[in-house]
């Protein structure tokens, strides 16, 4: 039996924390949620599992306990090119870029913020 699941977010403004997301995702927003105070985003081919976010009136003020991971398919020739037009496209819609990763030598991700703060990697 497959388990079905939604991660839970907080956020200042969840519709346009939601909407970063979703385009970063490639979801779309959750048929008929409609809360002025929440949103919610779903992998249209239903394989991923659902985003939620809701409204809380304080900002984000430590680091994520936990975060999303992009990750690319791509064949290794062409990883680093296809990550950073990915990150370079997300701060188009409102990310800030971090730092980029290597390990060994060899370039590994880019760690960026989200809109709210939120620190997720492009790998």
């Amino acid at each position: 039996m497959t388990i079905r699941w939604t991660l839970g977010c907080d956020a200042v403004d969840p519709h346009r924390l939601a909407a970063f997301w979703a385009r970063a995702l490639g979801y779309v927003a959750e048929p008929g949620y409609d809360e002025p105070d929440g949103a919610s985003i779903v992998d249209p081919d239903g394989g991923g599992p659902a985003i939620g976010f809701l409204r809380v009136p304080e900002a984000k003020i430590a680091k994520n306990r936990m975060h999303i991971d992009i990750r690319l398919p791509a064949e290794p020739a062409d990883r680093e090119r296809l990550i950073r037009a990915k990150a370079t496209s997300l701060v188009s819609e409102g990310a800030t870029i971090v730092r980029e990763e290597s390990y060994g030598g060899q370039f590994s991700h880019i760690v960026m913020l989200d809109p709210e703060g939120n620190e997720f990697c492009v790998a």
